[in-house]
């Protein structure tokens, strides 16, 4: 295990957000705020993605037939991906200019009206080839908001941390992603419970959307009350923000965002199994190999959710201890076991097998997911942070999730195997623990603006630094 290139003593003069500024705010408003608005985001953005597996290639692909139906309702889901970096383009600039509390308000506002209107949507029954297209708009909205969202909470949590707790802190906006999961799941199981069958197709599916209008106010109450990041607060009194932030990304740091996103790649590739709605629609697919009930198949992802959620906890956590990098290698390992297991265990046949499959499979991911909030703030200078963090994020999503459950499908109807799946997620894992390995370790480094010399050094192993 490397030991963090920037363990040595930080500088009296060092930034550290248990300075004059970060004194006054409250951290655990902070974290609340963070974890609160990450969860009703990505709810939103998973309540999607289950629907996509399980119900949106009848309701608005019907007339392709249930194979490539599913096709392309999983395409849908990926589409948004390739508007994610729009998002993330437009917030990172606006987030190194004007604050990460502006974004976070606008990225919460937009995401829930885009999920309230999917629940409003008529069907391809209904309004034919206009269905499916509003579909798509819709989901566009939705990542352009997911693009801007995730960076904005990020420097939120990390930025207002403790150095020494970054890690810890830093977890906030991980754990919204496995609550969110869980939220998403649970809903649509309960759902399926009582609204079973016909009426499912009918209606059932269309509450969880509308739940999102509370949710979204809930989200907007909360992080209203949060204060600006104290990294920011400082380069806009010393009027330093960059007015080309992205422009000076790309000239100074492209191979390092190359890099970042390779990583997000190697976890959101596997991710997508469940929260993208694979492992959803091949057990439940009454035409495939399992053909469970839908309910339980949707409980037994819930509560791998829960798995996932303490991972990611326990894995941002222990990075402040032994570092990043260290925690990410162990991370890749034990995300390739569970990948190997993934598909075995679910072709079991049971939904106790399913979620025993999931779950494996969720220690590893919590493991390449609980530092990334942290480990991507401490990469980039402060005046360019926030592009840097969410556009390396937004490509990483592209390159790995985006259409992971549609080259699953695809893989399984070419091949009639499982396997298929199982040896481009373990490459896709291999890919991630490369990029690790090429970036140096920087838990220490100090974030604010009096060290922007020092975080601009490069952190790829092998460049002068």
């Amino acid at each position: 295990m490397s030991t963090p290139e920037s363990s040595q003593p930080a500088t009296s003069a060092a930034f550290t957000p248990t300075g004059s500024i970060a004194a006054r705010t409250d951290r655990k408003r902070v974290v609340f705020a963070t974890v609160v608005g990450t969860t009703v985001e990505w709810y939103d953005f998973f309540v999607y993605a289950s629907a996509a597996g399980l119900v949106f290639g009848q309701l608005f692909f019907e007339p392709a037939g249930p194979q490539f139906g599913t096709l392309l309702s999983f395409l849908t889901v990926g589409i948004s991906f390739l508007f994610r970096p729009l998002g993330a383009f437009i917030a990172g600039h606006l987030g190194d200019k004007h604050g990460r509390r502006l974004v976070l308000m606008l990225t919460l506002i937009l995401m829930g009206v885009a999920t309230a209107l999917v629940g409003l949507l008529p069907t391809y029954a209904a309004i034919g080839i206009a269905a499916p297209i509003l579909l798509i708009l819709l989901r566009i909205l939705q990542g352009i908001s997911a693009g801007g969202e995730w960076g904005g909470a990020v420097l939120m949590a990390v930025e207002h941390a403790p150095t020494a707790r970054r890690g810890l802190f830093g977890v906030a906006p991980q754990i919204g992603v496995p609550l969110g999961l869980l939220l998403a799941s649970g809903t649509m199981a309960l759902m399926a419970l009582i609204a079973p069958g016909d009426a499912f197709l009918a209606w059932g599916w269309r509450v969880p959307f509308l739940l999102s209008v509370v949710l979204i106010l809930i989200g907007y109450y909360v992080r209203r009350k949060v204060e600006e990041s104290p990294v920011f607060v400082e380069i806009a009194e010393r009027k330093e923000q960059t007015r080309t932030p992205i422009v000076q990304l790309f000239r100074k740091h492209a191979l390092l965002v190359v890099l970042a996103a390779l990583i997000f790649a190697g976890n959101n590739a596997v991710g997508y199994m469940t929260t993208g709605g694979y492992i959803q629609n091949y057990a439940t697919n009454p035409d495939g190999p399992l053909a469970l009930d839908r309910g339980p198949v949707l409980w037994a992802v819930a509560g791998s959710a829960v798995t996932w959620l303490i991972a990611t906890w326990f894995a941002g956590w222990l990075s402040d201890r032994i570092g990043r990098r260290s925690t990410y290698v162990a991370g890749w390992i034990l995300q390739l076991v569970g990948v190997f297991l993934l598909f075995p265990l679910v072709n079991a046949g049971t939904v106790w097998t399913v979620f025993f499959g999931v779950a494996v499979l969720t220690i590893g991911l919590g493991f390449t997911y609980g530092p990334q909030a942290a480990y991507y703030a401490e990469l980039f200078p402060a005046s360019i942070r926030f592009s840097g963090v969410s556009i390396s994020y937004a490509i990483g999503a592209i390159l790995g999730g985006a259409f992971a459950p549609t080259i699953a499908t695809a893989l399984v109807q070419a091949t009639g195997s499982t396997f298929s799946v199982t040896l481009y997620l373990a490459g896709m894992t291999v890919i991630g623990l490369i990029a690790t390995l090429l970036l140096r370790d920087r838990s220490r480094i100090p974030l604010g603006p009096d060290h922007e010399a020092q975080q601009a050094a490069s952190p790829i192993v092998g460049s002068r630094a």
